[in-house]
């Protein structure tokens, strides 16, 4: 009780510091305040844009495709890094392609995405969906064809079967890394979310932002920035509770 405390306590110290330093810096004018908003313009422009509706529109939109995009790139990094760790074949077929996928970033893909999906959901999940996907897919891999021999020995010394061996032994021993990379496709989602909604999209947080550099409102660009960072933290939270109840051999 007392870490969690803590934790809260660090947390509001802070972002009240940061609050306070960027007031103090826009307010004083020390800089343009066209190009760098005070807290209360953002604020007013937050305001402005949930009595619109489209504060919570967007950010439900881009919830969803975040959400999709991550449960369909999840599932396969998880399924794919598994193979490709404990199956020599599907390794060979795949691993060197995977690797050579690693370093084309998401909004590069988003031009082939929009001619291979159009410009409606299709493209956006597969932007996010890609991203996520080699996330978790190279943690997935690094966890599961790094058990220790050892214990692969004593569950086949028991008796243990192939399928038992890779269920429990091999997925419990690669869960640490599994959530590892499941905390990094989380955040990695609403990274390549901007990049998806940056073009072809008439909605959600990376479209506002492209909006609103268009008539350089930077009040509105801060506000979309400070949604993706919540909801990132957010996430990440998430996560870190979910990781100690199901890997709590991890941390005992």
């Amino acid at each position: 009780m007392d870490s969690h405390l803590k934790k809260y306590g660090q947390l509001i110290i802070s972002l009240s510091g940061v609050v306070a330093v960027w007031w103090l810096v826009s307010g004083l004018g020390l800089v343009n305040q066209n190009l760098f908003p005070t807290p209360p313009q953002v604020l007013a422009a937050a305001v402005e844009l949930y009595r619109d509706g489209v504060l919570i529109s967007d950010l439900q939109i881009s919830l969803k495709r975040a959400a999709i995009g991550f449960t369909i790139g999840a599932t396969l990094g998880v399924l794919v890094g598994l193979l490709t760790a404990r199956v020599f074949a599907v390794s060979l077929l795949l691993e060197p392609f995977l690797t050579l996928l690693r370093p084309i970033p998401a909004i590069a893909l988003v031009p082939i995405a929009i001619v291979w999906f159009g410009i409606g959901e299709g493209s956006k999940y597969f932007v996010i969906a890609y991203t996520v996907f080699l996330a978790v897919w190279l943690n997935t891999h690094a966890g599961a064809s790094s058990v220790a021999s050892t214990y692969i020995r004593a569950a086949r010394s028991l008796g243990a079967n192939r399928f038992r061996e890779f269920f429990e032994v091999v997925v419990p021993a690669a869960a640490p890394h599994i959530v590892v990379g499941l905390r990094l496709g989380a955040a990695l989602a609403f990274l390549s979310l901007v990049a998806a909604e940056l073009s072809g999209a008439s909605s959600g947080i990376g479209f506002r932002l492209q909006d609103a550099r268009q008539f350089i409102q930077t009040d509105r660009m801060f506000v979309g920035l400070i949604q993706l960072g919540i909801l990132g933290a957010l996430l990440d939270s998430v996560f870190v509770l979910i990781s100690r109840r199901l890997v709590h051999w991890e941390s005992a």
